[in-house]
């Protein structure tokens, strides 16, 4: 099975770690964050991995090598002269999709307990052009589903802005948070072709979600993190200690 790692992003809220250090390779628990992401994909199967990088590439290049790609086929989608935003990195990677089967696209910055496996099998069940991890976490910026998980629109609630164009009646819809982890089928890629080089993945789900099928996925007993601030650090170390006792006591 194939996946796509997010490595690409500056993580300006990492500051100052990442002004000499790329995300990627923040150590948590005395493991990068992409290492932590590696093995729970190939932990779930997945033996095919392309990363795009941008912010310090040179450095993820060599962890890469220095590892031996952890005995599995890795690519990198170098995107040091332009970052293309997270629509646009998975259409860069487009020829590495080549075997017409749905893949997965993981954040690098989120830590989590989810089944990757029930989530792949869930995605090929519901033949959804996207299948989206989402929580009942709290914060401002909603993506809103129908009552069969269907994605219908997005609100942020501190502006009241609403997407797509147009949308209304957002109370008539469930709230979930995004957790950066996502199964997509490949055709995506033929809805993308008309698109400038850079966009955003989700204004793109937004953009045609009345036309395609992009469901939502909530795990049973969701634990994610995001590690994308310095004063979650520490609770990413607890974190990933503390689902690193519990899959031994299994």
């Amino acid at each position: 099975m194939k996946a796509m790692i997010f490595a690409a992003g500056l993580g300006t809220r990492l500051k100052p770690l990442t002004d000499n250090l790329p995300k990627a390779l923040i150590p948590i628990a005395g493991k990068s964050l992409l290492e932590h992401v590696i093995l729970k994909l190939m932990e779930a199967g997945f033996d095919e991995i392309i990363v795009n990088i941008h912010h310090f590439p040179d450095q993820i290049i060599d962890f890469l090598k220095a590892n031996n790609n952890f005995g599995i086929r890795i690519e990198v989608s170098d995107e040091r002269d332009l970052l293309l935003d997270t629509g646009g990195g998975i259409r860069k990677a487009k020829g590495f999709f080549d075997d017409g089967k749905p893949f997965l696209v993981h954040n690098v910055d989120i830590l989590s307990n989810v089944d990757l496996n029930e989530l792949y099998q869930q995605h090929v069940r519901s033949n959804s052009l996207a299948t989206l991890v989402v929580s009942k976490r709290d914060t401002f910026r909603y993506l809103l589903f129908d009552d069969n998980l269907r994605l219908k629109g997005w609100i942020n609630e501190k502006t009241g802005e609403t997407k797509p164009e147009g949308f209304t009646e957002p109370e008539l819809y469930s709230k979930f948070a995004f957790s950066g982890i996502q199964i997509l089928s490949p055709r995506v890629f033929g809805l993308m072709e008309q698109l400038e080089p850079k966009f955003p993945i989700m204004d793109f789900y937004l953009l045609i979600a009345a036309s395609q099928t992009i469901t939502g996925f909530v795990p049973d007993n969701y634990k994610m993190l995001d590690v994308g601030k310095l004063d979650v650090l520490d609770e990413a170390e607890r974190f990933v200690m503390a689902q690193s006792s519990e899959l031994r006591s299994e």
